[in-house]
């Protein structure tokens, strides 16, 4: 029932009590009984933009200017195909979160120390001149490479986003990009170095309808992309159609998308995914199954497998004319193959066994044969590899191993197969605000900005993965002198190591930062100029379903439910205020406000041919749509991983156009880059083939074992996306963070249930609350990503006399250590201890 039907319905059975309970007289017939308020209640349409993927729709309620409730979509009949978009729990808290205290009002300069965060309220004026003089003064002193527009990936916009800000430096001469994100880098690497792909061309979720065998490792959908709308709503339905599909998940926590959903669950000692998939290897190749059965597959479609396949593919580089090829084929070694690895034939000497698996991963021998008996069995075996393997220590080795076991399989091109990456999804096209083309050329690893505000004049393409400059030594020349951080908590929060990351921003002497938010996240309080940005639900907008929304398309026209609060201004207001400033205003907006961008980009996806089929069919105009809200198409989506290479001969984005088990590019990286593990850092080499590395901090490491003997999992929790809602109270007591525990080690520690430990490791302590669980392997504790860092009030420290971060960061215990292809970050790779606090 509407609220205002209620308090009208209320209002008449008071009424009604008072004629009843009171006498007739004439006086008392003439008293009008109270009224409650019951003014117009407005209803607008909103979207959840955080990082999940999804962007799901949200109906806001307001009265008199003020937010009044969040509901989510149920427009339509719930069928799935065009069903509703119904959002998570984060989505439904946006009126907590557009309220929340910490809401930034007003622009402002910091006054303190860098990180005190102490600050004064300023004009957004004297705010957008400060930041564009500084940034006049760093392009005018370093040049444009020393501006670093920072990650942001905390609000995916539609058209007031960090794409403003994009073109705003690229009409003021550029600044350094990135390559690469945090949640992906090592496994976009691991897929175009296997088959030329990014990393997303799996199977369409749901192909698993017609699968046989699901083998999902570190695959958790229904936590991460919860919604009505999401991947894990996608899985759920593909499981409902093939109700005999044996399903088994490896992952050192059970997951909610386990729960019952899954045949088997075994639970695998983090960083070790690549020993397990060898020994599966292993039993396919020594039982002489891929022989008789995969063998033609493998010939035809693969480099690498045996000495044979490399030393031809050596031959067609070296005769092909093309200098790039011929050039990795000067560092080509047929002795590097995969088979004789494997087998511990040749220059290998350890065959990857079962055996050899069971006392590195903790799953048995037994059940080892059995995935891989599964393996052989299938015709139809969907793999899939979550996200988390890749965000460990040398993760694009144990991507590239895991690929592997669809290769060996010889199925992929078939309906119901996929190749371990994650499913591939495609939703509606929205026009956004062109950004323009950055004058800089040079590239660094997102992951590399800190140490390029320390270093970054000597970052060179050989030592980091350097990307846009002419030879391998030639140097950026620069180191980072301004960031410009919107929605964006890797600023500190979601980067690695914590502590380190303060202290850079600390000592940064000529460092000028500026953080365009709506919160005053722990990132924040490190900015130099701070700008509030208005929350969705004040803002116009036009945005899609994002990139993991599943087999729905949808649109939704944002209609601001309250006029902008404060002194907030949207993303596109600060950008061209500040475009103004540096003489490149009219450049900036075309003459266009910001009403005006929205009904021409409205217009250029009403009329693009992709939106075809969309229901309802788009109207007119941009405030014609913003009054019907949310605008659907089912996408049937139906994409088969490698289909065409396999089915149709079309060859693939990689040097040999085949399936590469051994890449050439790797080879040549190995010989030419520098790698770590030469310096000795443990496990951070390349090689052409994938091989399991002992790495830092993992299982095997004996350096930081006895110091820190358990492992730390972590994970995305329902309550948060990366740090993204963690200032929502409802949200803290819906999910709590806590530090998983098995029973068994909980009794080792001496602590119960609801008893706060300190985990701590030589980066940092984190103090958090003990949850005991069966859900979480022996010697593995498991703790939610996306806490806010905070350090302790009453002045606690760490070993090493930090602060003691009673927020529960978990980036305050690990390792700023870029992985060795992508440069990426290696952040699921922890090591620690507890004590009691």
């Amino acid at each position: 029932m509407e609220r205002r039907s209620f308090l009208k319905m209320s209002a008449a059975l008071s009424a009604a009590a008072t004629v009843s309970g009171c006498n007739s007289s004439s006086k008392d017939a003439d008293v009008v009984p109270p009224q409650p308020p019951v003014g117009e209640e407005k209803v607008n349409w909103s979207s959840c933009l955080v990082n999940c993927g999804s962007n799901c729709p949200i109906k806001v309620f307001s009265r008199d200017g003020v937010i009044t409730r969040v509901e989510t979509d149920h427009e339509v009949e719930d069928v799935y195909g065009l069903h509703q978009v119904r959002a998570c729990a984060r989505g439904r808290s946006l009126r907590q979160r557009t309220y929340a205290p910490d809401r930034l009002k007003t622009p402002m300069k910091r006054v303190g120390e860098r990180g005190e965060g102490k600050f004064v309220p300023i004009s957004w004026d004297e705010a957008t001149q400060t930041i564009a003089d500084n940034l006049q003064r760093v392009i005018s002193q370093y040049g444009n490479q020393a501006v670093f527009r920072s990650y942001g990936s905390g609000a995916y916009y539609g058209f007031a986003s960090n794409a403003n800000f994009n073109r705003l430096f690229n009409l003021v001469g550029g600044c350094l990009n990135a390559y690469g994100n945090y949640s992906w880098a090592q496994q976009m690497e691991a897929a175009k170095h296997t088959f030329g792909t990014g990393s997303t061309s799996g199977s369409s979720t749901v192909t698993i309808e017609d699968s046989d065998f699901f083998l999902g490792v570190a695959y958790n959908p229904n936590e991460i992309r919860q919604s009505g709308s999401g991947e894990g709503y996608d899985f759920v339905k593909a499981l409902e159609r093939n109700p005999d599909l044996k399903i088994v998940m490896i992952d050192p926590r059970y997951t909610d998308s386990m729960l019952g959903k899954e045949g088997q669950w075994l639970p695998i000692r983090p960083g070790t995914d690549a020993a397990f998939a060898e020994a599966v290897a292993y039993e396919m190749i020594k039982s002489g199954w891929v022989d008789t059965h995969s063998l033609d597959f493998i010939s035809k479609h693969t480099v690498g497998y045996d000495a044979a396949s490399i030393d031809a593919q050596k031959a067609e580089f070296e005769a092909s004319g093309d200098a790039t090829k011929v050039e990795y084929a000067k560092h080509m070694n047929s002795e590097e193959n995969y088979r004789d690895y494997i087998l511990g034939l040749g220059i290998y000497s350890e065959p990857r066994t079962p055996e050899w698996a069971e006392k590195i991963t903790g799953i048995s021998a037994a059940q080892i044969r059995a995935i891989a008996k599964d393996l052989m069995n299938a015709q139809r075996p969907y793999i899939v590899v979550g996200a988390g393997v890749n965000r460990q220590a040398n993760g694009e080795q144990s991507m590239r191993a895991l690929y592997m076991l669809s290769v060996l399989t010889g199925k992929l091109g078939n309906r119901g197969v996929s190749n371990g990456e994650l499913p591939y999804m495609t939703g509606m096209y929205r026009a956004g605000i062109p950004a323009g083309t950055n004058p800089v050329k040079e590239t660094i690893s997102f992951f590399t900005w800190t140490e390029a505000v320390v270093n970054g004049k000597e970052f060179t393409a050989r030592t980091h993965g350097i990307r846009g400059t002419e030879g391998l030594d030639d140097k950026l020349g620069t180191n980072i002198h301004f960031i410009f951080s919107a929605s964006d908590s890797s600023l500190l929060n979601q980067h690695a190591e914590i502590n380190n990351t303060a202290q850079i921003l600390r000592d940064a002497q000529d460092l000028f930062v500026v953080s365009c938010d709506c919160w005053m996240t722990p990132g924040a309080k490190f900015a130099d100029i701070i700008l509030p940005d208005t929350s969705w639900l004040e803002s116009n907008d036009l945005v899609d379903n994002s990139y993991a929304a599943g087999s729905l398309g949808y649109l939704t026209a944002m209609s601001a439910a309250v006029d902008p609060m404060w002194d907030c201004k949207s993303m596109y207001e600060a950008a061209a205020m500040i475009a103004d400033k540096m003489g490149v205003g009219a450049q900036f907006t075309e003459g266009k406000t910001e009403a005006d961008w929205l009904e021409h980009l409205y217009e250029q996806t009403r009329t693009n041919s992709r939106n075809s089929g969309v229901v309802p069919a788009f109207p007119a105009t941009y405030k014609e749509a913003q009054q019907i809200g949310v605008f659907r198409k089912d996408m049937k989506l139906n994409h088969v991983a490698l289909q065409s290479f396999v089915k149709d001969g079309k060859a693939l984005n990689t040097p040999s156009g085949k399936i590469e088990i051994y890449s050439a590019e790797l080879a040549w990286r190995a010989a030419n880059w520098t790698q770590e593990d030469v310096t000795g850092v443990k496990g951070d080499t390349i090689t052409a083939i994938p091989q399991y590395t002992v790495t830092w901090d993992s299982y095997e490491d004996t350096d930081t074992a006895t110091d820190y003997p358990l492992q730390l999992a972590t994970y995305h929790t329902k309550g948060r996306t990366h740090s993204s809602y963690h200032n929502v109270p409802w949200l803290r007591e819906a999910v709590e963070d806590a530090l998983w525990m098995n029973q068994f080690d909980a009794d080792a520690y001496g602590v119960s249930s609801g008893d706060k430990v300190v985990v701590y490791n030589a980066r940092g302590a984190i103090e958090v609350p003990v949850k005991i669980t069966p859900r979480v392997a022996p010697n593995v504790v498991a703790l939610g990503q996306g806490a806010w860092y905070l350090a302790d009030t009453k002045g606690r420290t760490d070993d090493s006399g930090r602060p003691l971060d009673i927020g529960g960061a978990v980036n305050t215990l690990t390792r700023y250590q870029p992985s060795p292809v992508a440069k990426g970050n290696p952040q699921l790779t922890i090591r620690v201890q507890i004590r009691k606090a």
